[in-house]
């Protein structure tokens, strides 16, 4: 029998409450009266744990921003084909997406409301992101796996759009499994909808 996960921490418990009550409420509408309420504390005591409510979100956007990124880059550096390589990196991405729902849907909805500079820094951490997407298919580009008239970027972007959106729809032990949210994104990246020849 395996053993029982520790219990989370004061400081892990105000990221999880914070990040539920900012992906249903979102962050304005979220005060940290509301997020002790909800963990059961006075207001006051929260900040023995953090300096107030945008570091939460700070706290919680980094969290998940290093989570993706970690889950993607190893898919730069396996062999395979470009088809492949991509299911690996979208199957890495949805898989982070369906462990962190309420996270995923902090950063993906409220980045915006962090100050300028760390909102710089989130765009580049992105962009990152988008870049790793781009330079698997732009290898199959070059490969000639892929058409040489594939528009990567908007390839790129497609994929992560339509991974961004499970949050919306996306039910942790459903019929769908992270696998096969992502081979089914790959087949309809790299082979469409329209018949195939015969």
């Amino acid at each position: 029998m395996a053993p029982e996960p520790p219990a989370p921490t004061q400081k892990e418990r105000l990221y999880q409450v914070a990040a539920r009550l900012f992906s249903e409420a979102g962050y304005r509408s979220t005060s940290m009266r509301d997020i002790a309420a909800a963990m059961g504390m006075k207001a006051g005591s929260l900040y023995t744990h953090t300096s107030g409510k945008e570091e939460v979100l700070w706290e919680i956007i980094v969290r998940i921003a290093d989570e993706f990124d970690a889950a993607v880059q190893p898919a730069l550096g396996v062999p395979g084909t470009a088809a492949e390589r991509l299911r690996l990196a979208l199957e890495a991405y949805v898989g982070v997406v369906s462990r962190n729902l309420e996270m995923a849907t902090v950063l993906f909805t409220e980045w915006r409301q962090l100050p300028a500079e760390r909102q710089a820094s989130i765009a580049a951490r992105r962009d990152a992101v988008e870049g790793v997407f781009r330079t698997l298919l732009q290898e199959g580009v070059d490969s000639g796996e892929l058409s040489a008239d594939t528009p990567v970027k908007l390839t790129a972007i497609l994929a992560l759009s339509g991974a961004n959106w499970l949050p919306n729809w996306y039910r942790v032990g459903g019929a769908l499994s992270p696998q096969d949210v992502a081979d089914a994104f790959v087949a309809l990246l790299l082979r469409g909808t329209l018949p195939r020849p015969s």
